[in-house]
């Protein structure tokens, strides 16, 4: 009995650290988009004439790395885990922006090789990550979550005898392809 008075309280627990966790992701959330909004208008300021291409295209780019890191906090939410891909997107385009925006040109020529190496390994983990399955059995874990949490969503919203079949024939044949890979 006390074993499994200490499971239930640490279960407890730990919902109750998620649901701290979730409301500290959801601030991030609003404080990105309020962000997001100011960005966007600093960026329309700045196609008024004079027009100064470099820091237009920055503040362009700037918007697309928060658009993409709000995508990566929504994915988060739903998902509850970390996009290694759109991880990886950021910060290609990171580089990429700060490149531009200091110019080529007026960058000391190690900076240059450094952000290029940079790019040549993010882009070998974007490929690898393609390619390669994430674990040695050859089962998608991103993909089993995602079914597994959609499913999860479904049982929440309805009774077990109104799932709709299509997301049981996914996940049944997403059970039967990961035992036929291993």
């Amino acid at each position: 009995m006390p074993a499994e008075r200490v499971g239930v309280w640490l279960e407890r627990v730990v919902n109750a650290l998620e649901i701290v966790q979730d409301l500290i992701v959801i601030s991030l959330c609003i404080g990105l988009f309020s962000f997001m909004v100011l960005q966007l208008r600093e960026m329309f300021l700045s196609l008024l004439p004079p027009l100064d291409f470099q820091v237009v295209t920055a503040d362009i780019l700037f918007l697309l790395i928060l658009v993409e890191l709000f995508r990566l906090l929504i994915i988060y939410l739903q998902e509850q885990r970390v996009s290694i891909g759109v991880a990886v997107e950021v910060s290609i385009v990171s580089v990429l922006r700060e490149i531009i925006v200091r110019g080529v040109l007026e960058a000391p020529w190690t900076q240059i090789l450094s952000a290029c190496a940079l790019l040549i390994v993010l882009g070998a983990l974007l490929v690898v990550r393609v390619w390669l399955p994430p674990t040695f059995e050859g089962i998608d874990p991103e993909k089993r979550l995602s079914m597994r949490r959609k499913l999860e969503r479904e049982l929440r919203n309805h009774e077990t005898s109104e799932i709709s079949p299509r997301v049981i024939e996914t996940v049944n044949s997403s059970n039967s392809s990961s035992r036929h890979e291993s």
